[in-house]
């Protein structure tokens, strides 16, 4: 079920199939196509019409090197899949398998913890990327396992929806926001996982489906349930990480679904740039606190 603003909106439904919501627009004509109208294109995703006119205006030499693509398999990617979610999954196991051969090399290389940001308090060296890189270490088989689930059964439902970019961003970001939520509220800990991630996820897609009127009481319990287990005592897990990432996904899922309309492109990279420089300016905050 949809609320009346959004279902009056013509621009959140797939222009052919009307009873189908997408937030990714053809990048040529940008009307709203669904996954299964979405064909991929050099720089995002066009429609059927748009892809049959540059078929049959393309040059016979452009002819020639699509069949030889299409051939090769180099282009077999449908549209409406999700890539970036195989993909993350993808690198992630990569990562683990590291982990394994290498031992402890690769989780303390990779992993995060508030010293590396601040080299004049701890007299390290200043290694920022572990703000992102910890999303891709894991503790344990079920640790990884567990992480890549969810983020499985979310990213095939999100990023068709959001598209490839916009839900690549929103899985940084929410990695970032676990990574500062860490540094402001836990700086002595090592924490490792893509639960900053996932819990991104979970934040923008509660916020979204509440735009369009979707039924979310199941997925508002088991968004407490992980939440909770954070806080029970002997649990070796980062709440702050998961806070972290909820409230950096929310306010990315709020920024998506307020900015909806192709003429408010612009406000909405604006406001996602002016998002990470917040997230980024709040890392000055604990060598004032913790120096």
């Amino acid at each position: 079920m949809t609320n009346p603003e959004f279902a009056s909106n013509r621009d959140n439904f797939c222009y052919r199939h009307p009873d189908r919501q997408s937030f990714v627009l053809c990048q040529r004509c940008l009307r709203t196509i669904c996954p299964e109208c979405q064909t991929q294109a050099a720089v995002g995703v066009v429609c059927p019409e748009c892809m049959a006119e540059q078929r049959q205006s393309a040059s016979p030499a452009q002819k020639k090197a699509q069949r030889r693509w299409r051939g090769s398999g180099s282009v077999a990617v449908a549209g409406g899949k999700p890539v970036v979610t195989y993909t993350i999954m993808a690198v992630t196991a990569a990562v683990f398998v590291l982990q394994f051969l290498l031992g402890d090399v690769v989780r303390n290389a990779l992993g995060f913890y508030a010293g590396a940001l601040y080299p004049q308090l701890t007299g390290g060296s200043f290694e920022p990327w572990r703000l992102l890189t910890a999303a891709l270490v894991h503790s344990s088989f079920w640790h990884v396992g567990l992480n890549m689930l969810a983020l499985w059964m979310i990213g095939r439902n999100l990023e068709p929806v959001l598209g490839r970019a916009r839900f690549l961003v929103l899985y940084l970001l929410g990695a970032l926001g676990g990574s500062v939520a860490v540094s402001l509220l836990a700086p002595n800990s090592f924490v490792v996982g893509a639960s900053g991630a996932i819990f991104g996820l979970f934040g923008a897609f509660v916020i979204i489906a509440r735009h369009i009127g979707a039924e979310i009481t199941g997925i508002l319990i088991v968004l407490g349930i992980n939440l909770a287990i954070g806080f029970l005592p002997g649990v070796a897990i980062s709440w702050q990480a998961h806070v972290g990432g909820l409230v950096a996904g929310a306010v990315v899922g709020l920024v998506f679904a307020r900015t909806r309309e192709r003429r408010r492109r612009p406000l909405q990279i604006g406001l996602l740039v002016g998002w990470t420089a917040v997230l980024v300016l709040l890392l000055l905050i604990p060598p004032v606190i913790y120096a």
